[in-house]
């Protein structure tokens, strides 16, 4: 009995670790991890409380228009180092929300803008936050939803030509199709092993 046990179990084992190896194989993985950005912008305003587009990005005071500079970065986005220039899309509308094909684009990692919404916007402060899809040049990776949040800020609230910002994406992977098969089959063998077990008795 025992002996019958023992063998199932094996075979068991082996079938779930070979449909393990075979998804893994054929499904790429979804992109994760956050890249910060930073930089200067040109409104279609002077005043941070009437802005509805940037229409122009710079990484820097007199630095090349149509690209920030990543601060930071994580996960998937690691081997981006800080102060690689992304390029950016221009115009990019925020109000109406437009969506934006390409808004930031560095190190093969391409995020497309689905739609935003204004969350605060005074003489002080503007933050918009959006979401779109995260694509990636490296077939290992598959299309991952994302966040964008863009904030600038202006202290006297005084009118002006250009307005430093910083701006945050994040992949946000759906439930993996890989771990809900794990998980499964996980349930599958332990269910199985009772009732093996509740035969021994």
């Amino acid at each position: 009995m025992r002996s019958a046990r023992a063998k199932t179990l094996a075979i068991l084992a082996v079938g779930f670790l070979g449909a393990v190896v075979f998804c893994q194989k054929t499904d790429a993985a979804p992109i994760n991890g956050t890249i910060d950005f930073g930089g200067v912008v040109t409104f279609d305003t002077m005043s941070l409380a009437t802005a509805t587009r940037v229409n122009v990005w710079q990484p820097f005071q007199n630095g090349p228009t149509g690209f920030s500079i990543v601060l930071q970065d994580s996960g998937s986005f690691s081997s981006i180092s800080a102060g690689t220039q992304a390029a950016m899309a221009t115009p990019w509308i925020f109000n109406p929300s437009t969506p934006t094909s390409s808004l930031w684009s560095v190190g093969g990692f391409t995020f497309n803008l689905t739609s935003c919404t204004i969350a605060t916007q005074n003489v002080n402060f503007l933050d918009v936050e959006g979401v779109g899809t995260i694509t990636s040049t490296n077939s290992n990776f598959d299309p991952t939803p994302g966040t964008w949040s863009f904030t600038s800020s202006n202290a006297n609230g005084q009118n002006q030509s250009t307005f430093s910002f910083q701006a945050h994406s994040a992949a946000v992977p759906e439930p993996s199709t890989v771990g809900l098969f794990m998980l499964g089959v996980g349930g599958l063998i332990s269910q199985m092993r009772r009732k093996i077990q509740a035969k021994l008795q």
